[in-house]
C-alpha cells in the first residue's frame, strides 16, 4: 500500500495546564487520562463533564481491567498502582522490583488474554520490558533497550511490540508463553525521521494494535500518529495538532489522542475521526 497523509477532523475535548498521557475508556463510555507531573487522573463522562478521578505521583500509561479496576504506571513510584472503579487506591500490582531487577520508571502496559500484564520500564540504554501474571509470576522479557515506551500485543497474543523511543523504531519478539520470549528481539519497523535531525523530534511513544491489524504509533515529536501495516510498512500519517503527541486509544471510528505543547505542559486531549 502507498503511504498517505490523512486529512482529518480533530476535535479538542480538553485543554489542561499539564501534558497528558494514558487515555483509556471504560465499558460505560467514560474517558480517563493521566497528567504525569500534574499528578491527576481525570475522568470525562459521555456528556463531556470532567472531574478529578484519582491522584498519583506521576501517572502515565493506564489499563482498565474487566472488573473495572485501573492499573496505572506511576513513574514517580517505580510501580504500577491499582485503583478501584471509584478512583480509590487499592494497592500496587508491582513495585520497585520485577523478577529481582530494580524498576525505575514504569511507563506503559498491556494485558494478555490470561490477565497477565506486559509493561515497559523507560530508561535510556538500559530499559526493560517486564511481565507479571495473575499467579504472582514475574519475568524480564527483554532488557538493554534505549527507552522502551509504548507496548502492544498482536491479536493472537503470540507477538509483542515495543516502541524503542531513542532509536526511533518498533521492536518485536515472538512469545512461546506468558512472559516468555521465543527467540531474539528484532527491529520490525523504523519510523520517519524529523528533517531537523534532532532525535527529540522523533521518539515513538504510545502504540496500539487496531482491530484492523494495523499498528498505530504516537510519534512524539512528529506531531502525528503513524500507521503501520502487518509488515511494518508505513501506510498512513495522521496529523494530531499536538507538537508533542504522547499516546492514543482506539474506539469505533474514532481515535483519542493525548499530548501537548511542551513538558510539563500545557496539554490536552483530542478526538480524531477515522
Amino acid at each position: 500500500m502507498n503511504k498517505m497523509i490523512s486529512v482529518t477532523i480533530v476535535e479538542r475535548l480538553a485543554e489542561l495546564p499539564w501534558y497528558t498521557e494514558g487515555p483509556a475508556m471504560d465499558a460505560q463510555g467514560n474517558l480517563f487520562f493521566t497528567t504525569l507531573t500534574g499528578g491527576i487522573i481525570f475522568k470525562m463522562n459521555p456528556e463531556g463533564k470532567m472531574s478529578h478521578w484519582a491522584y498519583a505521583k506521576c501517572p502515565n500509561g493506564q489499563y482498565i481491567l474487566p472488573n473495572g479496576d485501573h492499573l496505572i504506571c506511576d513513574s514517580g513510584q517505580a510501580g504500577i498502582a491499582r485503583f478501584g472503579a471509584d478512583g480509590g487506591f487499592k494497592s500496587y500490582a508491582i513495585k520497585d522490583h520485577c523478577d529481582g531487577q530494580a524498576l525505575r520508571a514504569p511507563n506503559d502496559l498491556t494485558a494478555d488474554t490470561d490477565g497477565g500484564m506486559y509493561f515497559t520500564d523507560s530508561v535510556r540504554q538500559s530499559g526493560m520490558v517486564c511481565y507479571f501474571g495473575t499467579d504472582g509470576s514475574q519475568r524480564i522479557v527483554g532488557s538493554g533497550f534505549d527507552f522502551p515506551n509504548g507496548i502492544a500485543l498482536s491479536a493472537d497474543g503470540k507477538r509483542l511490540f515495543v516502541a524503542e523511543s531513542y532509536r526511533n523504531r518498533i521492536l518485536t519478539c515472538a512469545l512461546r508463553g506468558p512472559g516468555l520470549p521465543d527467540g531474539k528481539w528484532e527491529e520490525w519497523a523504523r519510523l520517519p525521521e524529523h528533517p531537523s535531525g534532532d532525535i527529540i523530534q522523533n521518539l515513538p511513544d504510545g502504540i496500539r494494535m487496531g482491530k484492523d491489524g494495523l499498528l498505530y504509533v504516537a510519534h512524539y515529536g512528529m506531531q502525528a500518529v503513524q500507521i503501520l501495516d502487518e509488515d511494518g510498512t508505513l501506510v498512513d500519517t495522521i496529523r494530531t495538532g499536538y507538537p508533542l503527541t504522547s499516546n492514543l486509544c482506539l474506539l469505533e471510528g474514532e481515535m483519542i489522542v493525548t499530548g501537548g505543547y511542551g513538558e510539563p505542559g500545557p496539554g490536552g486531549v483530542s478526538s480524531i475521526k477515522l
